[in-house]
């Protein structure tokens, strides 16, 4: 070999090694407790499977009902502010972290054990279904009250100074910011790595009953991590009580409309949540630059868009259940491959993803989606026959390919955002800056399963019912092309104009 070649080499293998080992190196023991929550987040996925196949043989919730459910455990994400505001200013026992962390893990205990009782008939005050909601309700409850102390520390674990108390660099503040948001999407995949076959195997050898208490040691993982590392704050303030008790009220309104039935609740809900948070968000960044007001506001819309396309819903999952013959131990080794290769994909990636400019990452993304849906289309017409009277492999040598090509796309759209909500977190408010920008982020996630909610309306799947399934999935992959693509296109360049003059987080 020339002697070119072997530099050429040289550079590879250092570009390599150099994604492989940056995330190793930026890692810092104080990370741990937030590093264990989102392992912890990622890890409940254990009863993800037991759930899906308990819900389609004991319940009675239609797909359609259960995308309109999923409306409803999507707006405790949507209120983050009031958890912010409690976790920024309102010390539990002398703890503005730990506590709350705990607490958390608590309510996520109460969600499994209700689940449990429901799955295994202990618990006979209210129907199955009924159980269902109040068990994924405590349980999103725990898990967006441990999100938000997380993304508090997150952003508070970065030094601001050199060990001679000399200011850092921003540039070198920033980076590290980022690389936390990173190692905090490796430890969500991790965590889905290590219960993605686990669950499979759990539900095909196991009651549902026991794989959701199996689920208890979840909790007291991410409990053992606030217990074992002190991770407080010593950042306090009075509590604003114009968004504490603004989220309040806006919480007990959504509560009363879920229970009461109003007709178009969600909807409802949905719009009135905008305005709150929107104008929530206003508030805590009207002092900020008008140029960095500007920047987070293109960023705002385009991962809106890009978070606000709607899913195909439970029926497509039933399909591959009742039709392609996917049991428990299968859809097992479907999630531990596509867990795995998020969680490589998310490594390797990780140094170079930090570096883009949002629009690009996103709109690459979007079509890589899109080209990798094809192939669950495809099942859904039958292709599966052909291939295997053909050239001998089905459904399952399929699916596995779709997942395997498909799933280190997936953690990677959160790294941007995440990093500049990280720079721009202002001191003393950051666990509320968090969870407001959370909170506009995840009203982008009931829009989409209000529109999963209503694709399902319109293309009815139900048990043993799946003609319209193409139909659905197609609307799907048109809807998640389109209006990212088109947010992207309309906002993209003024963004990156704007990111130039980014600060560093005080």
């Amino acid at each position: 070999m020339t002697e070119t070649s072997w530099t050429e080499i040289d550079r590879l293998w250092e570009k390599l090694e150099k994604a492989l080992l940056t995330p190793i190196r930026a890692f810092r023991l104080r990370y741990l407790p937030l590093l264990m929550v989102y392992f912890a987040y990622g890890a409940l996925g254990i009863i993800t499977i037991a759930e899906s196949f308990w819900i389609k043989s004991s319940l009675t919730l239609t797909p359609s009902e259960l995308a309109a459910l999923s409306v409803w455990l999507t707006l405790p994400w949507t209120i983050k502010m009031v958890f912010g505001e409690l976790v920024d200013a309102v010390p539990i026992f002398g703890s503005q972290r730990q506590s709350y962390v705990v607490i958390g893990g608590v309510l996520v205990a109460l969600g499994l054990l209700t689940l449990a009782g429901a799955a295994g008939g202990w618990f006979t005050f209210a129907p199955p279904d009924d159980l269902y909601r109040i068990g994924s309700f405590l349980s999103v409850v725990g898990v967006v009250l441990q999100d938000v102390a997380a993304d508090a520390m997150s952003a508070e674990v970065v030094d601001r100074e050199n060990p001679d108390g000399s200011p850092r660099a921003p540039k070198d503040i920033n980076r590290d910011l980022a690389m936390v948001q990173v190692l905090g999407r490796l430890a969500l995949s991790l965590g889905l790595v290590v219960v993605a076959g686990l669950g499979g195997w759990l539900a095909s050898v196991f009651s549902y009953t026991t794989v959701f208490l199996c689920g208890l040691v979840i909790p007291a993982i991410s409990v053992s991590g606030a217990l074992l590392v002190q991770i407080d704050s010593s950042e306090t303030r009075p509590v604003d009580w114009r968004i504490l008790g603004g989220g309040l009220a806006f919480g007990a309104g959504v509560l009363a409309m879920a229970i009461g039935g109003v007709p178009y609740s969600q909807e409802i809900v949905f719009v009135v949540s905008m305005a709150v948070v929107s104008a929530m968000l206003w508030r805590v960044v009207g002092d900020l630059d008008r140029q960095i007001q500007k920047t987070v506001f293109y960023a705002v819309i385009i991962i809106f868009a890009f978070r606000a396309t709607p899913l195909v819903g439970q029926g497509y999952t039933w399909f591959t259940i009742e039709i392609l013959g996917f049991d428990e131990a299968f859809q097992g080794t479907l999630n531990q491959i596509g867990a795995l290769l998020a969680l490589i994909g998310t490594w390797l990636f990780s140094d170079s993803i930090t570096g883009r400019p949002i629009p690009v990452v996103l709109f690459w993304l979007t079509i890589v989606a899109t080209i990798l849906s094809l192939p669950s289309l495809a099942l859904t017409l039958g292709i599966s026959g052909w291939t295997e009277a053909t050239f001998g492999f089905g459904a399952r040598t399929i699916a596995i390919i779709d997942t395997a090509a498909s799933s280190p796309f997936l953690q990677l759209s959160m790294i941007p955002l995440l990093t500049l909500c990280a720079i721009y977190a202002p001191q003393k408010r950051r666990a509320t800056w968090f969870a407001l920008m959370g909170s506009l982020m995840n009203l982008a996630l009931v829009a989409a399963a209000l529109q999963t909610k209503y694709l399902n309306q319109v293309f009815v799947i139900d048990r043993g019912a799946y003609e319209s399934l193409p139909l659905l999935l197609g609307a799907v992959m048109a809807i998640g092309l389109v209006v990212p693509l088109t947010a992207i296109l309309l906002f993209g360049k003024k963004l990156e104009s704007g990111e130039s003059a980014r600060p560093h987080s005080g």
